[in-house]
């Protein structure tokens, strides 16, 4: 959960994918659609760090995908978050102190050819101390028109437990379906180019137990009362991207994404990039995103009285903010042709840097500041993956 309290401690826990990551990444299936082959055998072995916002994450996550026959692939994942946090949301509620808590997740999966067409059925469980979640998917996907047009389909029904730290009597449920369409096109030898749909909706306990909104109490100061939130969600976006490959083996891709929801959210994000190999075994890659939301119809940083309104939010992730991304990303291949078990293999690195700024959220903990009148909060965050692939 994004706030945690526990006896003798506070602290604040941000998921490993912020909320608007998580809109995004529901947009599109992978640019690379499955098309009519089953996943190449191979494994991987990731360490993944973020930090940014007074929270750490670093752990460690192991994928293997082994194909049983010539139409029958099984993959497992196990993926493990250890988080240290004290946030800027805990440090206004009662001051900071350092938490540390795991998350783990096992996700299984299996996918089924037949002849143009894949089938995909998974299971994901995800397990912290005081949230639960359980996801089953299935998705299909058909080549068609000499295999230069590759539709896909894909559901998935999520169900949540949500419990509170120090409050073993705390227990609420939440539950999502999402479906994703997409179509990619072979466009030139050259070009290939991508649309997706995506609608989600969420049901049940949405907000956070842990986290306060602020209303005024005199002209100059606050307190806080507990967010309250609706309980139905519903969440569409729509994204197009596009994938240029020059003459001397680089390549060239570009995004652009919208999206909107039934709490008057509207998010843009762009990302254009560049990929260069070299040295025959080397592969370079660079980008810049840039993402912009409006707020959600509840929100607000300083509410003008206690119970203002019917429902009540200070999520800086629900505010109006914008975000500015440059990454890179180096990729080293190795053990080609050599024979016996291993066909290659590949060591790779990314590395994000990410600027956060909020446009009405304000840091609640700069109190020599009248209420309503602090700084503007902001931060920057770093993320980076260091995984090993073996292809057999």
């Amino acid at each position: 959960m994004v706030l945690k309290v526990a006896p003798g401690a506070v602290v604040a826990v941000t998921r490993t994918m912020p909320y608007y990551l998580l809109a995004l990444f529901l947009v599109l299936l992978s640019f690379n659609s499955k098309a009519a082959v089953l996943p190449a055998e191979r494994a991987d072995a990731l360490y993944h760090s973020y930090s940014g916002g007074g929270i750490d994450i670093t752990g460690p996550a192991v994928l293997v995908r082994k194909s049983v026959s010539d139409s029958v692939s099984l993959s497992a994942k196990h993926y493990v978050d250890t988080i240290s946090s004290a946030s800027i949301d805990v440090e206004v509620i009662l001051g900071a102190s350092t938490y540390e808590e795991e998350r783990v997740e096992n996700s299984f999966s299996i996918d089924l050819l037949n002849q143009k067409t894949l089938m995909s059925l998974g299971y994901t469980n995800s397990e912290e101390n005081d949230f639960s979640a359980d996801t089953v998917s299935f998705g299909i996907s058909q080549d068609m028109f000499g295999d230069l047009t590759t539709v896909a389909l894909s559901y998935a029904h999520g169900s949540n437990v949500v419990g509170e730290t120090g409050d073993s009597s705390f227990s609420e449920t939440s539950k999502f379906d999402s479906f994703n369409l997409s179509m990619t096109q072979v466009i030139t030898k050259n070009l290939i180019m991508s649309g997706s749909f995506a609608t989600v909706t969420d049901s049940g306990f949405l907000n956070n137990p842990y986290r306060k909104v602020r209303y005024l109490t005199s002209p100059t100061t606050f307190s806080l009362q507990d967010e309250e939130y609706p309980n139905t969600r519903t969440s569409n976006a729509v994204a197009f991207r596009a994938r240029y490959f020059l003459p001397y083996r680089a390549a060239l891709h570009a995004e652009y994404r919208l999206f909107k929801d039934s709490w008057g959210i509207n998010g843009t994000n762009i990302e254009v990039g560049y990929t260069h190999p070299f040295l025959d075994d080397w592969i370079a890659e660079v980008h810049f995103r840039s993402y912009v939301q409006t707020q959600a119809d509840f929100y607000s940083d300083l509410f003008p009285f206690v119970n203002a309104q019917n429902f009540m939010a200070r999520d800086k992730e629900l505010s109006t903010f914008n975000n500015s991304t440059i990454g890179f990303g180096i990729s080293y291949e190795f053990a080609k042709g050599e024979g016996g078990t291993i066909d290659k293999a590949s060591i790779n690195f990314k590395y994000d840097y990410i600027q956060f700024n909020y446009e009405n959220f304000r840091d609640a903990r700069q109190t020599s500041f009248d209420a309503g009148t602090e700084p503007l909060y902001q931060f920057d965050a770093t993320v980076m993956q260091l995984f090993l692939s073996v292809w057999f």
